[in-house]
């Protein structure tokens, strides 16, 4: 499920990306897709590996990518590179993915 919400994640932030000034296009553009598309392929990595140890740590890989699309997006809205109401979905899908994601590392830690 909380793969699944991450790729939801992945479309919602190339789409907004697009709208981006030509010259962030090496810049936070590039940042914000890295961190993105690191969410989710850093979950199927670790869920892979074989081993809890293994997946908690791939967890956590992804859990740190969300926080730096968080503060990326939080620099979009202060830019002005898109309106409150074009963000909206990307805090939302962002918000459920890391809860999803903190649950998750939580469980494996019993």
């Amino acid at each position: 499920m909380v793969w699944q919400r991450a790729m939801e994640l992945v479309e919602e932030i190339y789409l907004i990306t697009k709208q981006f000034p030509a010259d962030e296009k090496f810049g936070l553009t590039s940042q914000m897709r890295r961190a993105v598309v690191s969410i989710p392929s850093n979950i199927a990595e670790g869920k892979l590996k074989g081993t809890v140890k293994e997946y908690r740590r791939f967890l956590l890989h992804a859990f740190g990518s969300g926080a730096e699309l968080e503060t990326q997006i939080e620099i979009v809205a202060r830019l002005r590179y898109a309106t409150p109401e074009d963000l909206k979905t990307s805090f939302m899908l962002l918000d459920q993915v890391m809860r999803m994601l903190n649950t998750l590392i939580r469980r494996l830690e019993s």
